[in-house]
């Protein structure tokens, strides 16, 4: 939840994310299929919360979240809900961004929510006070950073190494991509892409979802028992990706 990427190739889309967390939470439960009301969904669960930062939707439509809006903000819990929640209500919807747009979000901590929906990519952003949504170009390549953990030029300094990756791969596979979010630093372990803090936090997983035209699949890395999950899905949705 912590650092997302997000790349086209060909007709295809990538979407990965890196959950940065404290080593004090419960570890996560591994992908799986759950059923909604408006159909079928795949995603990691938090344990403790019981939502999820990732997820994907039969109908196509897929969501992952990070921490924080546009700045480091100060934590007043409780709060009314975890945005792992946040993030469930809003892809469960047939319309995620509509859903986003007209949620109570009083008293949730901020969060930044990347979506595609209908092929279409969107950044949705709340800083606690107001909404924030835009679409985006989805034949570019777009990198995020939690502005919780990551001051601004490390946010700069990832992004470079995201354009040497590109630069180095034009048509990369999902493998490289999670080679990328696993590998890839200076040696600073406070800021790698994998990164570990003081005992406190670090990171303990890389989700990546693949969509195709007809299929959706999870690949599921717990970084703790270095082990490799992946679920797949057939989609239900009509439309193209690109």
């Amino acid at each position: 939840m912590c650092t997302v990427s997000f790349i086209p190739v060909r007709d295809n889309y990538i979407i990965t994310s890196n959950r940065d967390e404290k080593n004090s939470r419960r570890q996560a439960i591994t992908p799986a299929i759950y059923e909604f009301e408006t159909g079928k969904l795949i995603f990691p669960k938090d344990t403790d919360a019981e939502g999820s930062w990732i997820a994907l939707h039969e109908n196509g439509n897929a969501a992952v979240l990070l921490n924080g809006a546009f700045e480091k903000h100060i934590s007043r819990p409780p709060y009314r809900l975890s945005r792992g929640k946040i993030l469930l209500t809003v892809i469960a919807s047939e319309n995620p961004v509509r859903r986003f747009d007209r949620l109570n979000l009083e008293r949730i901590e901020p969060f930044t929510l990347v979506i595609v929906e209908k092929g279409d990519l969107y950044e949705c952003r709340w800083d606690g006070n107001k909404k924030y949504c835009r679409q985006l170009r989805n034949y570019r390549h777009y990198i995020w950073s939690s502005a919780t953990l990551y001051e601004k030029e490390i946010v700069k300094k990832r992004e470079q190494w995201f354009a040497a990756f590109l630069n180095r791969n034009s048509n990369p596979t999902q493998e490289d991509i999670l080679n990328f979010h696993q590998f890839t630093g200076d040696g600073d372990k406070n800021n790698n892409l994998q990164m570990e803090r003081s005992g406190l936090y670090s990171t303990v997983s890389i989700t990546s979802i693949l969509l195709t035209v007809d299929r959706g699949s999870m690949k599921y890395l717990d970084l703790k028992e270095r082990k490799m999950y992946e679920r797949k899905i057939e989609l239900t949705s009509d439309y193209e990706l690109a």
